[in-house]
C-alpha cells in the first residue's frame, strides 16, 4: 500500500514537471518548434514516462489548457438563467473568440498533433463535447421559449462552433485581416437571422 502512494506521488510529480517544462518551452520557442523529446529532456523524465502520460503533443497542449477551460466553464455556469438564450449564446461565442486569442498556440498544437485520425480527435475531446452540448442547449432553450423557430440544433451547434475553429479563426484574423469584433458581430448577425 505504501508503494502505491509513493508511485502516485512520483507520477504526479512527473506530470507536474512535464507540464512546467512544456509551458516554459512553448512560451520561449512556440508550440510548433518544440518536440516531445525536448519536453521530456527539459522535464528530466524518460521518453517512456513522457509518452505514458501524454501520447502526443496534442495531449500535452490539452492538459495545459485545462485550467483555462475550467475558468471558461465556470463563467458559463455563472451566467444568469433569466437572460434570453440567444443573448447567452452570443456572449458565449464572443467568449470563445477571446479564448482563441489567449490560447491559440495550444489549440493549434492540439489540432496539429498528428495524423488524420488525431485531427478529428479534437471533436471527441471533453472540451468540445461540453461546448457543443452547451451551444445545443442554448439553441434548444431558444426554440422552447419561441425566440427562434424549430431548427436542427445538433447541426447548427457544430456550424456555429466551426466558425470559431482555431484554423479558420486565425486564417480570418491573420490572412484576411479581420478583427475579433468583426468575427463576433457576424456570428451575432447569424443569430439574429435565426430569430422567430
Amino acid at each position: 500500500m505504501g508503494g502505491e502512494v509513493v508511485e502516485r506521488r512520483d507520477a504526479a510529480e512527473s506530470r507536474r514537471r512535464i507540464l512546467a517544462a512544456a509551458r516554459r518551452l512553448f512560451g520561449e520557442c512556440g508550440v510548433d518548434a518544440v518536440s516531445m523529446h525536448e519536453v521530456g529532456r527539459a522535464a528530466g523524465v524518460g521518453q517512456g514516462t513522457l509518452y505514458r502520460r501524454f501520447g502526443h503533443k496534442g495531449d500535452l497542449c490539452a492538459a495545459l489548457l485545462g485550467e483555462e477551460i475550467e475558468v471558461l466553464m465556470r463563467e458559463v455556469q455563472a451566467r444568469e438563467e433569466s437572460e434570453l438564450a440567444l443573448e447567452r449564446l452570443g456572449w458565449l461565442l464572443d467568449r470563445i473568440s477571446v479564448f482563441n486569442e489567449e490560447n491559440g498556440a495550444l489549440l493549434g498544437g492540439m489540432r496539429n498533433a498528428g495524423d488524420e485520425e488525431r485531427r478529428v480527435e479534437m471533436y471527441r475531446n471533453p472540451f468540445y463535447a461540453w461546448l457543443r452540448a452547451t451551444v445545443r442547449g442554448m439553441l434548444d432553450r431558444a426554440v422552447e421559449e419561441d425566440e427562434i423557430s424549430g431548427l436542427d440544433a445538433e447541426h447548427i451547434a457544430d456550424v456555429l462552433l466551426a466558425a470559431l475553429n482555431i484554423d479558420l479563426y486565425f486564417y480570418q484574423r491573420r490572412e484576411l485581416g479581420m478583427d475579433r469584433e468583426r468575427i463576433v458581430a457576424s456570428l451575432n448577425q447569424l443569430l439574429d437571422g435565426l430569430r422567430a
